[in-house]
């Protein structure tokens, strides 16, 4: 039976060796306001990358959140625009700063945020919209933008799943006030756990290497802050990873070409990239009725299909919202994730086309 997970991080010896050095080293994690030597490295290789002046490193995509919360000042009573078809880590990071959640439906395009519905639900209260470029989809985010531009609000980029990505050559989490992506293992890169958060605002930059440092800079707590550093092991992961990151789209973007062929017959709704996108395939997410049906039986045969968001935020026990989310909800039972990692070959990727066709056909 065939293992084929929905992803899998891709660690060699190169992690391995840099990790023992590390430990041998003793110097595991920094407290300096600019983090740690291997946190420092990583930051310079990520701005580099995604083309942005400043990156700050924290232990998580939800701490990446949080801090870019935290540093727009986003308190009890603000409301903030976002879906609810996305990981819950990104309205938990809101509730913690005492904000409201307001949730913004989806288009059936890519599964983001729908800049229609946006318009609908801002009030005087609003202070940030948080677009999620889901599944390596990019929001629609010059729409997006000009919403916000209008009304005077912020636009935090949840980048957790697109690191990567590009509309016009620009990467996502560049196009706002701030980006944040993700480090899990799942991603297209890791360090096991992290986050970053880009910005081209200098005076953000700052405030954001305070509040992943408890508010402190030099001796004096300056600002509320919580530990969102990221450790030096971490840093170190990530840094190595970086120097992979396009080796790895490069495969993404084949093993997804080469499964769009196979299946470009069947009557389901597969992934495209729309004009000037280039999506760094996360996944390749499907749209399908009898989508549970037809996961089972590639479950069964070992093939890692998932449901991301089967339940959307806003009808879980602890969110539960009377909120009209028609997209949100057709998505929620309908779209299916299959695995086009680095790792997946050619055969595994005929075979899953084949016991598709076995269910859809």
């Amino acid at each position: 039976m065939l293992k084929v997970p929905i992803n899998k991080p891709f660690i060699n010896e190169k992690e391995l060796e840099v990790v023992r050095a590390i430990l041998l080293s003793g110097k595991l994690s920094s407290s300096k306001n600019e983090g740690g030597q291997h946190v420092q490295e990583f930051e310079s290789a990520f701005t580099s990358y995604v083309r942005a002046k400043y990156a700050v490193a924290v232990n998580s995509g939800t701490s990446a959140l949080q801090a870019a919360l935290y540093t727009l000042d986003i308190k009890k009573g603000d409301e903030i625009l976002l879906p609810s078809f996305a990981f819950v880590g990104t309205t938990n990071s809101v509730v913690s700063t005492g904000a409201k959640p307001v949730f913004v439906d989806i288009l059936k395009q890519n599964y983001t945020m729908d800049p229609q519905d946006l318009r609908k639900k801002i009030s005087k209260k609003c202070k940030a919209i948080i677009p999620v470029h889901l599944y390596g989809n990019l929001a629609y985010i010059k729409e997006i933008s000009e919403i916000a531009k209008k009304h005077n609000l912020k636009i935090i980029e949840d980048a957790a799943q697109s690191l990567g990505s590009t509309y016009k050559g620009q990467h996502s989490g560049t196009f706002s006030d701030l980006g944040c992506f993700s480090l899990y293992p799942t991603k297209v890169i890791t360090a096991g756990e992290g986050g970053v958060i880009t910005t081209n605002d200098k005076r953000l930059a700052s405030r954001l290497r305070m509040i992943r440092n408890q508010g402190i800079k030099g001796n004096n707590v300056k600002r509320f802050g919580l530990n969102f550093r990221l450790s030096e092991i971490n840093a170190a992961i990530a840094k190595i990873q970086m120097k992979k990151i396009t080796s790895y789209l490069i495969q993404r973007r084949r093993n997804a070409k080469f499964l769009s062929d196979l299946l470009a017959d069947l009557d389901i709704r597969i992934p495209h990239e729309r004009k000037d996108e280039k999506v760094n395939w996360f996944v390749y997410t499907i749209s399908t009725n009898n989508r549970d049906r037809i996961m089972r039986h590639l479950n069964s045969k070992g093939i890692g299909a998932s449901v991301y968001y089967r339940i959307p935020v806003h009808k879980t026990s602890f969110y539960k919202q009377k909120v009209k989310l028609p997209n949100t909800d057709w998505a929620s039972s309908h779209v299916l994730s299959l695995p086009v990692h680095p790792q997946i070959t050619e055969q595994n990727l005929r075979q899953i086309s084949k016991f598709l066709h076995e269910m859809i056909k």
